[in-house]
């Protein structure tokens, strides 16, 4: 059912499904970083504020969407399950433990090639953050250095979930086998090779090896 609820929630859903927060996505769809705050929901007598068909094109088209993924979110579950809880805490490795050749054999992955924190423990024995609730066995790393820019900073959390399925358009996670960490958008398998786009819509696509990916996780979650 359409309703002022369902819409903002959905706006919601497609900023978790490309792992933003709705200000991240505002900021991505070149709108200004407060259009989806929730004080932007409510008009200060209490009527139900929309938003614009033009905000919500332009959402759209910054994540790679179309009219049919926004109308299966209204179907979709309850945003108050990708909120924000602070009572939730995951294990914080440095992204930069993660980069590089060096990183194939020790930093925070064990001996399955994943980040040793997916094994499904919640155990962190050092930094923590405080992120959305979601499944234990999802890990929440911290980027280090420029290798990112412009859509991940120095400083900015991202939650990636291996258990989840990936679909076109998402964001991922992926390690390659010579121990390099990169951040892309998931378009398609092919017969023995993923086929991937740079987070800059300008630049071309790439294909891989399946066989010289270690892992691949879904990005669920970034604190943009």
């Amino acid at each position: 059912m359409l309703s002022h609820e369902t819409v903002w929630s959905a706006i919601d859903l497609l900023a978790r499904r490309n792992g933003l927060t709705p200000s991240g996505l505002a900021r991505r769809a070149g709108l200004d970083p407060t259009t989806f705050n929730p004080s932007k929901r409510t008009a200060a007598d209490g009527r139900p504020r929309w938003p614009s068909m033009e905000s919500i094109a332009k959402i759209l088209g910054a994540t790679r969407s179309d009219l049919a993924d926004f109308v299966a979110l209204l179907d979709g579950p309850d945003a108050a399950s990708v909120s924000l809880d602070d009572a939730d805490r995951l294990p914080l490795p440095q992204l930069s433990s993660a980069n590089g050749a060096h990183a194939a054999g020790g930093g925070f992955f064990h001996d399955g090639d994943l980040p040793a924190v997916l094994a499904g423990s919640r155990e962190t024995g050092g930094a923590q953050a405080s992120l959305a609730e979601i499944p234990c066995e999802d890990c929440a790393i911290r980027v280090t250095g420029g290798d990112m820019l412009p859509f991940y900073r120095e400083g900015d959390i991202i939650v990636i979930s291996p258990k989840r399925a990936i679909q076109r358009g998402d964001r991922v996670a992926l390690r390659l086998a010579s121990g390099e960490l990169r951040a892309r958008i998931f378009a398609r398998r092919l017969r023995g090779r993923i086929e991937l786009s740079p987070l800059d819509a300008q630049a071309v696509p790439e294909r891989l090896a399946a066989a010289d990916i270690a892992w691949m996780a879904r990005i669920i979650w970034a604190s943009q």
